[in-house]
């Protein structure tokens, strides 16, 4: 979850605005999970309640209204037994006794500070709360698979040939892999079948391919396409379908991908180590000013410098900036970017368009605003959830030195929030939707 508090650069210019909605950077296709019918849940403060389905709502009211931001709310299992446990602990206790405070607009009279709690599992409680929700769920799911290997009075139609088949499930997904081709993993090791079935039905139902998800103008077009192109499968990385296979609920705060590459490092603990060979993943990261990828960080910085007239590493080096000023600046500029306002003399534009265009008539986009404005602790919040960029930062130090660190306090770090600073590297990389070694 991205959040970010109003600083003193916005409350100088009489502006309110603030991100709250989670933003996404482009990236290949994907899903949104469907919504369905779910409980209410509440506030952990006040009797606000909200659809479990629209938890975002929630989410937003207390950041609003409570400023309580919940670190990685993707990898609670169950959310609502989650807000209920904390809401009961949070009559008991302080709140400041279990999270980390986080004060914005530091430097500002004390009236016009905001103090922001984040709850995280770097507090023991939380984490042993998460892993015993995910525990409890992973129970129930492998309940909910015996069942349904157990079923014999399973039916459902072939969405290829309209064949039926009842009995066990087994038997469909074996056609559907023989006689189409189409292979979706073992039928074991599958969960809530008639769901996913129904998922993809819906998808096809709408002209859609099922791999790349383009959307078709008939029934045989869409054919045609997916039998050329062989894209009779789902698509891995579409987040969509981790809910239907085992392997996603086994191991906490870990996807299928995570799982089956320590899997595969296991399998060559006993051979000798050859890295001749290694190659690293490619991990793109976009622009600050256009949608332009690149694999590397100094592509990246090479086009922004050729194409837009801004010099990162120019910028890095003259004035000085580590890793968290890094952070901060990224940050700064995306907001910016986002509410297409230029970040030098704060005019705002229709489009982004028009705004890149005047930055660069004006030379704008070449030098930075006052440090004051920018190098704020709000800023330490991706405005962007998936923002790789932020992952290719560097420090050319090991360690932030003494006084970089009094600064750090004094932006408003007390008790578990010494140890959030410590980790909030890995905290962004996570954000960002990158795996920690």
């Amino acid at each position: 979850m991205a959040a970010s508090a109003g600083g003193s650069a916005a409350a100088e210019r009489g502006d309110g605005e603030c991100i709250l909605e989670p933003l996404c950077l482009p990236e290949s296709p994907g899903g949104v999970a469907a919504v369905e019918e779910s409980p209410s849940v509440p506030c952990i403060f006040c009797e606000e309640n909200s659809l479990l389905a629209e938890q975002d709502q929630l989410l937003k009211h207390m950041i609003i209204e409570h400023k309580l931001v919940i670190a990685d709310v993707k990898l609670v299992a169950d959310f609502r037994r989650y807000v209920l446990y904390w809401k009961k602990r949070f009559t008991e206790q302080r709140i400041t006794d279990f999270c980390s405070v986080i004060r914005t607009n530091s430097e500002a009279p004390l009236e016009e500070q905001d103090n922001y709690f984040l709850l995280c599992d770097v507090l023991p409680e939380d984490r042993l709360l998460r892993e015993q929700l995910q525990q409890k769920r992973l129970r129930e799911i492998l309940a909910q698979q015996q069942r349904e290997r157990d079923d014999i009075n399973f039916h459902n139609i072939c969405m290829f040939c309209d064949k039926e088949f009842t009995g066990n499930r087994s038997v469909l997904f074996n056609h559907m892999a023989r006689d189409h081709a189409f292979n979706v993993g073992l039928p074991d090791n599958i969960v809530n079948c008639n769901e996913f079935l129904d998922v993809l039905q819906k998808k096809l139902d709408n002209l859609q391919c099922l791999y790349c998800e383009r959307t078709f103008r008939d029934k045989n077009t869409l054919k045609d396409h997916m039998r050329k192109k062989q894209h009779r499968r789902i698509n891995a990385k579409n987040r969509e379908y981790d809910r239907f296979y085992i392997i996603n609920y086994l191991e906490f705060g870990k996807s299928w991908e995570e799982v089956q590459s320590e899997d595969d490092r296991e399998l060559l603990d006993n051979l000798e180590e050859d890295w001749s060979d290694w190659e690293e993943h490619p991990v793109s990261a976009v622009c600050l000013f256009c949608e332009k990828q690149a694999e590397t960080t100094e592509k990246l910085c090479l086009h922004m410098k050729e194409a837009h007239g801004f010099d990162l590493l120019k910028i890095k080096a003259e004035h000085g900036l580590k890793f968290y000023q890094q952070v901060k600046l990224v940050n700064f500029i995306r907001r910016e970017i986002h509410q297409c306002r230029c970040y030098n003399c704060m005019e705002k534009f229709q489009s982004k368009t028009e705004l890149i265009s005047h930055m660069e008539v004006t030379e704008h986009i070449t030098f930075l605003p006052p440090r004051s404005t920018w190098d704020q602790p709000q800023y330490y919040f991706p405005t962007y959830e998936n923002d790789t960029l932020l992952c290719t930062l560097s420090d050319s130090e090991d360690e932030l030195t003494a006084k970089d660190q009094s600064e750090e306090q004094r932006g408003g770090t007390t008790g578990l929030g010494m140890e959030f600073g410590g980790c909030f590297q890995e905290w962004c990389r996570a954000r960002a939707g990158v795996s920690l070694p």
